[in-house]
């Protein structure tokens, strides 16, 4: 049975009553608990949490340097293609928006991994639009490229078929990262007008596909401010928890990427730092062992006085547009916060206590020369 059978036993309107009508004595049981349920976990997320967020936070402390030490691990993503079929009306992507399209070539992405590896980075991000132009046989020739230069790769990319991601597991694919966007169905209708991704039930069930192709990791999260954020979540818990037990091979983890300005789109729902702090420390709390990631659309202090509280990745020097790294001109696809180079997000980390991972095991690999075959 695939997840989308299994969210259709829950409402969001009822478990959007249930997370409201949690009170304070929920929240105070619920950070008692060792073992804790979903219905912990919306204690922990509901407006009654609000004043327990310094308890929530030193218990999320304590968990975190239980199973992960001082360990941070960083990456960074590479955009291969702006290109995109699908009509968002959040993206600056989108196939409305009359911008300069690009897809990197072999040369070019080459250029980008060379400038990416002086900077030290080994945990790569491919992230691409989402059409048929940039389909499964270019990321597996992006893939096939890479993966002798990183010590892992990820994709960020449409949602493809489970031969798909067998495929590019077989190539070298170590996780895939897939926001739902937003578990509501009326609202994800309103904001994905166009193209595959307009299928809603298709890419809830993506994650069962990766799943099943034996994928290393898998990312989930939403767009937090398309909806009600803590709603949203509940049903992202929801969708791990069923992950983690029918697919127990893989690992995990959540993001939490706040809507940002895009060309033709404002952000106008908000969800404040406080409470981006206290649903980190709801995952962690109810999930001692998924890995956290916070991304650069988090300003430099705020990820410095959250990273203690339950993360345990965070890209950094990150651009987000395809040839960026290598200055092509193209457009982002939404504004970054953290604008600081690798080095000094780096340094901040280990000034804070961290231990700054790059890669999280040690052997030889190629540097890009010329001569070398790297296909």
């Amino acid at each position: 049975m695939a997840f989308s059978e299994q969210i259709k036993k829950y409402s969001w309107a009822e478990v959007q009553l249930q997370l409201y009508a949690k009170t304070a004595l929920d929240v105070e049981q619920a950070l008692a608990q060792k073992n804790r349920t979903w219905q912990d976990f919306l204690a922990l997320l509901s407006p009654a949490a609000e004043p327990y967020l310094e308890a929530m936070a030193k218990q999320s402390h304590a968990l975190t340097l239980q199973n992960f030490g001082r360990c941070m691990h960083v990456y960074v993503p590479m955009y291969l293609s702006n290109k995109c079929a699908n009509f968002c009306t959040y993206c600056g992507f989108s196939i409305k928006n009359k911008i300069k399209r690009l897809s990197l070539t072999p040369g070019q992405i080459l250029t980008e991994a060379e400038f990416l590896l002086e900077q030290g980075h080994q945990q790569l991000l491919l992230v691409t639009g989402e059409t048929s132009k940039i389909g499964v046989a270019y990321i597996e020739q992006a893939i096939e490229l890479l993966s002798p230069l990183f010590s892992s790769i990820a994709i960020e990319t449409q949602a493809f078929e489970l031969c798909d991601y067998q495929r590019l597991r077989n190539k070298g694919l170590h996780a895939v990262t897939l926001y739902q966007e937003t578990y509501n169905l009326g609202s994800y209708q309103q904001y994905h007008l166009r193209g595959n991704k307009a299928d809603y039930w298709r890419r809830l069930d993506s994650h069962d596909k990766t799943g099943a192709a034996g994928v290393h990791k898998l990312g989930l999260g939403v767009l937090l401010g398309l909806d009600d954020w803590r709603v949203d979540s509940a049903f992202t818990y929801l969708h791990l928890k069923y992950l983690e037990n029918r697919y127990w091979r893989s690992r995990f983890s959540i993001s939490f990427p706040r809507l940002r300005n895009a060309e033709g789109y404002v952000a106008d729902h908000e969800i404040s730092d406080k409470q981006l702090v206290q649903l980190l420390c709801a995952y962690r709390l109810c999930n001692p062992f998924v890995e956290l990631n916070l991304s650069t659309r988090e300003s430099a202090n705020f990820r410095k006085n959250v990273a203690p509280l339950g993360v345990t990745h965070m890209s950094a020097g990150a651009r987000t547009s395809p040839g960026a790294y290598s200055d092509t001109g193209a457009l982002e696809q939404f504004e970054i916060c953290d604008q600081r180079p690798t080095e000094e997000v780096a340094a901040s980390l280990r000034q804070a206590g961290f231990d700054v991972v790059f890669k999280d095991w040690y052997g030889h690999k190629p540097s890009i020369q010329s001569g070398i075959n790297l296909y």
